[in-house]
């Protein structure tokens, strides 16, 4: 990934990554779990955030730009949009250390502005590919849950295939915390 910085964006980043310490005490309130459903492989995760729940739904909705900060990920793109159905093809890999497989899925998006976003798989290497994420509000901040299940069309290796997977989806989930936390710092910035 290639960044350019001028003066104003470079203290504002320096301004979030300062903020953003205090942010991973804020996103201490998070889990990811995975687990087997038959074929199929199940995601429930969840996060608290100290954060704008606007700032939360523009990254989650952010699909040109879901590469540059969600690790593994090589591409993702809008094909098109009609209304809240936003059709998405993304690629990555899926791995660890040696083992990697590559990931091509196209994706139906379905927006329910401020608060759901739903995406099943229509092409690609991911069978019976579902998730939500859901944006809720409440005293202690902003929650994101994020929901799915697959039945992956290449092969999970068995006894570290299934910690493998967890470790990936945290590592993901982590970014899309840790990107809605930064954006939220700058958008606090420039208000100030």
């Amino acid at each position: 990934m290639v960044v350019r910085l001028n003066a104003a964006l470079f203290a504002h980043l320096a301004l979030a990554a300062a903020w953003c310490v205090s942010c991973f005490a804020q996103a201490q309130d998070l889990s990811v779990r995975t687990g087997r459903d038959g074929e199929f492989v199940t995601i429930s995760a969840w996060a608290v955030m100290r954060v704008d729940p606007q700032v939360a739904w523009t990254v989650l909705s952010d699909y040109d730009q879901l590469a540059k900060f969600i690790p593994d990920m090589k591409s993702s793109r809008v094909l098109s949009r009609h209304g809240n159905v936003v059709l998405v093809e993304q690629k990555g890999d899926v791995g660890f250390l040696f083992y990697k497989e590559p990931v091509i899925v196209v994706l139906e998006v379905h927006e329910e502005p401020p608060s759901r976003i739903s995406a099943r798989g229509l092409e690609g290497n991911v069978r019976g590919l579902e998730t939500r994420y859901e944006l809720s509000t409440s005293a202690s901040g902003v929650r994101l849950d994020y929901s799915g299940r697959f039945d992956p069309d290449f092969a999970i290796p068995p006894l570290i295939g299934m910690p493998i997977v967890n470790r990936l989806i945290e590592r993901r989930f982590r970014a899309m915390v840790t990107e809605i936390q930064r954006r939220d710092a700058l958008a606090r910035g420039a208000k100030q």
